[in-house]
């Protein structure tokens, strides 16, 4: 599970954000009756569900993108050479173009508590540190700064917790995180890091290999097929196989997974559908059916896969062609886990219900008058009551994270005239 993330100067973020996953300690009637949106881990209460809202180009998807640009630098800088250019973009004005960019993550990894945090410019790590809980304390596992001096000695300080760290920091490049490197070189708490990282935050819907759609599709086939009858399908059974010989190797980008499911899947898998109207009668899933239908359907297959193994998803625009009523469907899920998390951005106000979002649930991001972004929870504003209308409040602007629009026909007008 993920207890809170923060972030400074990636994009258009200047300024440190965080987001928190830690519940608040609300005690209106409202938030008693979501006691299912939260669940406890030991003495804290956590959220299961954590959902932005801002204006288009405010620096929702730079969040999202921030995230995985910083989990995917843990699991592929082991492989980086002397002339890697990191693939992010710091903020472009007051001179932080020159600073460090950080970033921050407190997390539990079978039942302990992890502290990992990095800053790096586009060409180096700078800075890089990880420490834990193991019994309530917090105890240092590794710091490193590259300013302290030329030699490994006094760029690293380690705990009692690494087997000859010193062999893993002299295989250590500035273009290198450490925990990657240890993780290659078999240390156990940077395999358990590592791990995290790539197995139980997974970055997009899309997050794992072929193979394990074939598996998943498997094992969830009956939960699937259920979904699919969600979204008003008359869709009765779904096949996949493996193409023998794909006629493309796509490799997704990791920092922004630009890739479509289309582009991934169509090449390397085949999925027929079958409607109810003829169970003998197969459609292409991915030629056939629509954007919808093919959303939902991996969308789900990794919902199903996150909830049943308490995971953590991460969903640029989860309202991305599918309907409202969906979307709750998907919040459901997380609802009845034990303890999956979901961390989105969306425009469909529907959610900003407080009968069915906590106010720590629910931020905003809003691009302040220096061109840089802003991240505030609904929480802040303790003068908000249960008892107004949030999505109404939202959209006259009392949180500031909508669009300042001019759209009297009037002005419409003047511009198609001019």
């Amino acid at each position: 599970m993920v207890l809170e993330i923060r972030i400074s100067n990636f994009y258009s973020i200047k300024d440190e954000v965080c987001l928190d996953f830690r519940a608040a300690n609300i005690k209106s009637a409202n938030a008693r009756a979501l006691e299912d949106n939260v669940f406890s881990h030991e003495k804290t209460d956590v959220l299961k569900s954590v959902v932005m809202y801002g204006a288009n180009a405010s620096g929702k998807s730079n969040v999202i993108k921030a995230i995985r640009f910083c989990h995917a630098l843990v699991f592929e800088s082991h492989v980086h050479n002397e002339n890697t250019v990191f693939n992010f973009r710091p903020f472009k004005f007051d001179g932080f173009a020159h600073k460090p960019s950080k970033y921050f993550i407190c997390f539990i990894s079978n039942g302990i508590e992890y502290e990992y945090s990095y800053s790096l410019t586009r060409n180096e790590i700078i800075e890089e540190s990880l420490y834990y809980y193991p019994k309530g304390r917090i105890k240092e596992i590794f710091t490193r700064d590259e300013r302290r001096g030329k030699e490994k000695s006094e760029i690293y300080t380690f705990g009692d917790v690494i087997k000859r760290p010193m062999d893993v920091a002299e295989n250590t490049s500035k273009k290198t995180l450490f925990i990657s490197r240890a993780s290659q070189l078999d240390r156990e708490i940077p395999k358990e890091i590592f791990n995290y990282f790539h197995k139980t935050f997974i970055l997009q819907y899309l997050g794992f290999g072929m193979s394990t759609i074939e598996r998943l599709s498997s094992e969830n086939k009956r939960q699937l097929i259920e979904a699919l009858k969600i979204a008003d399908s008359d869709i009765v059974d779904v096949k996949i196989k493996s193409l023998k010989q794909p006629s493309k190797n796509f490799n997704a980008n990791l920092d922004t997974l630009t890739l479509t499911v289309e582009e991934v899947v169509q090449e390397k898998l085949q999925i027929t559908a079958f409607h109810k109207r003829d169970p003998g009668k197969g459609f292409d899933f991915m030629t056939e059916e629509s954007q919808g239908t093919i959303k939902l359907f991996f969308i789900m297959l990794t919902i199903l896969d996150v909830v049943k193994h308490n995971k953590v998803l991460l969903i640029d625009e989860i309202e991305e062609s599918l309907h409202p009523k969906i979307i709750e469907y998907i919040f459901n899920f997380f609802r009845a886990s034990k303890g999956a998390q979901l961390l989105c951005t969306t425009h469909n106000t529907k959610f900003l219900d407080l009968k069915k979002m906590r106010k720590d649930q629910i931020y905003f991001v809003n691009k302040k008058d220096d061109a840089s972004t802003d991240v505030y929870s609904l929480y802040d504003y303790s003068d908000f009551r249960d008892t107004m209308d949030l999505e109404k409040a939202y959209l006259q602007g009392r949180f500031d994270a909508v669009p300042i629009l001019n759209d009297s026909l009037e002005n419409i007008k003047s511009i198609l005239n001019e």
